[in-house]
């Protein structure tokens, strides 16, 4: 929905000379729902009025072929131009400039301020706001406090032991109370070292448990453009949307989202590169260099093969350490077929699945948009639904009756599977015995 983040920064600059409406025309069916997108707006912190195209009108009345589109409208309402895909920031100003100046010389620029009812909430009036992801520990539970920009570190009953993150949005190292994030999501445990997926500082961070200390360690903190064909230097080279890490050995790989590849971090030489996909967005098997990716957000690893939640191929796969090996595809078929399906294999049907995790040889998928949690044997190919109805909601219950909405991120530790439900705003527990889920009470944040 937010494709064009730089946007914002354009529309102050212009005020009063450009307004910015958005259209969401989408292609999963759990985005299609109105209250669903409102969600999002929340969540991604959009302030321009947004428009829920849930039957492609606007999209065929525009003729709009790809996500994302800027159409630009002058002051008398005819289109007079239309671009598709990412806009350099650099590129767009000048435009914007040049059209601002030659409607303006025609006296067409009308500059009274425009006046839009938002609707917004006060996020810190709740312990947890937009949680991405969670990791189960024997030092406690992890949580990705995304939109309030911060980690909380409480015990396995869900009592704070420590926040890290002033809650401000930025990049900015230094003692837990003074540092800096920006939607942190999935982080990875090599006690005392925590790593964390800055994803909007499209940064790779590590937090020290002992002192409370966080360090940026990969990104500049610019998100790079394009596709990106080789690494170097971590803290210089320019990463784009990091969702997720694993650590395995002396290396951190990383679910890169928005390169559409798997990254590899050498925690000792420092530097950073591609591991799996060669950008293109798709489903392809093959060999890591040659494989294609689509918005990897989930990441696990048995230490010799690599387990991936492939998010716009509705998909789950796998990746070899080995640089001779391969990317291979347990289920989903490609990036516009996705459904409710259990089965084995090619039989399989998921919605944009975003977290995943290994435990006792069962792959457990946070089926997203499907509001349901999965379990996948990646020996058979079997998957089918473990928890919750598939109803939007925060229900408790037994399995089958359980409701969840939108959860991100999945972690297990002693018979216990731990949920960021994303857009609850909860940490649920599904227990692996009784087969029931409950929800954690956050104290003390």
């Amino acid at each position: 929905m937010n494709v064009f983040p730089q946007l914002r920064k354009l529309e102050q600059k212009y005020a009063g000379e450009l307004a910015v409406v958005g259209v969401h025309s989408a292609k999963f069916n759990a985005e299609k729902a109105t209250d669903n997108v409102r969600k999002a707006i929340l969540r991604y912190e959009i302030e321009h009025p947004v428009v829920n195209d849930a039957d492609f009108r606007v999209w065929q009345d525009y003729a709009v072929r790809a996500w994302p589109t800027l159409m630009f409208v002058g002051p008398d309402g005819r289109v007079i131009g239309k671009h598709e895909g990412e806009f350099p920031i650099d590129a767009l100003d000048s435009v914007l400039s040049t059209m601002i100046d030659e409607y303006d010389e025609y006296g067409q620029i009308e500059r009274a301020p425009l006046h839009f009812k938002l609707e917004s909430e006060k996020e810190w009036e709740r312990p947890l706001s937009f949680p991405g992801k969670v990791l189960a520990t024997e030092r406690g539970l992890f949580v990705s406090d995304s939109n309030h920009n911060r980690i909380v570190w409480t015990d396995l009953n869900g009592v704070v032991k420590a926040i890290i993150g002033s809650g401000e949005t930025g990049l900015k190292d230094g003692r837990a109370n003074e540092a800096s994030f920006h939607d942190p999501q999935g982080c990875d445990l090599d006690y005392p070292m925590l790593y964390v997926a800055d994803t909007k500082n499209h940064a790779i961070r590590a937090i020290d448990l002992e002192s409370l200390e966080v360090r940026t360690i990969a990104g500049t903190g610019e998100q790079a453009r394009g596709f990106r064909t080789g690494g170097g230097n971590a803290r210089f080279v320019a990463l784009n949307s990091p969702w997720d890490v694993e650590k395995v050995g002396n290396t951190l790989y990383i679910a890169m989202a928005g390169f559409h590849q798997l990254w590899k971090l050498d925690l000792t030489g420092r530097t950073v590169g591609i591991h799996a996909g060669n950008g293109r967005e798709r489903i392809t098997d093959g060999p890591l260099q040659r494989a294609e990716l689509a918005q990897p957000s989930g990441i696990v690893s048995d230490g010799k093969t690599i387990y991936f939640a492939d998010s716009e191929t509705s998909s789950i796969r796998q990746a070899a350490i080995d640089p001779m090996g391969s990317v291979d595809t347990l289920v989903g078929l490609d990036l516009f077929t996705f459904g409710d399906v259990d089965g084995i294999g090619d039989q399989v049907r998921l919605q944009h699945p975003i977290g995943i995790e290994l435990y006792e040889r069962v792959l457990w998928i946070a089926d997203t948009y499907n509001n349901k949690i999965k379990r996948l044997d990646p020996d058979s190919r079997l998957c089918r639904a473990a928890f919750g109805s598939g109803a939007v909601g925060s229900e408790d219950g037994d399995a089958a009756q359980a409701t969840f909405s939108e959860p991100g991120g999945i972690s297990a530790h002693q018979g216990k599977l731990y949920i960021a439900d994303t857009n609850s705003h909860l940490i649920r527990v599904a227990d692996l015995d009784s087969k029931r889920v409950e929800t954690i009470e956050i104290r003390g944040t």
